[in-house]
């Protein structure tokens, strides 16, 4: 399997706009049980960025979540990387570990990709 994205199945949802209300909105279609996860790491990220005077952790919380929405609405790639991740999570064979957390990097890599990042 490749890297990128399985667009032949098509997005569930449109590619939200890479703003915090858009990407809560996105990922409680396509990922509904990550919102607070997402609700968690805001709250981090909103305090690091108070911390550090910066903006930079609220860019990199965008991308992040972009990039979880990127590969979620494309349900055929989101079932190849919940697939690998449980493979590299749980599999005794060593090389079939490593060859499932190579297919779910390269996953996450394609979804950057997408997004220009």
């Amino acid at each position: 399997m490749g890297a990128q994205p399985a667009h032949h199945d098509g997005p569930s949802i449109p590619r939200p706009d890479r703003a915090p209300d858009a990407l809560r909105e996105a990922i409680a279609r396509v990922a509904p049980h990550r919102l607070s996860e997402m609700e968690k790491e805001k709250n981090e990220t909103l305090a690091l960025a108070v911390q550090e005077n910066s903006i930079g952790p609220i860019h990199m919380f965008l991308l992040r979540w972009a990039v979880a929405v990127e590969i979620e609405r494309f349900p055929e790639t989101s079932k190849r990387l919940h697939r690998a991740e449980q493979v590299a999570a749980e599999s005794a064979d060593a090389d079939l570990a490593r060859r499932a957390v190579r297919e779910a990097a390269e996953i996450i890599r394609a979804a950057y990709r997408e997004l220009g990042a």
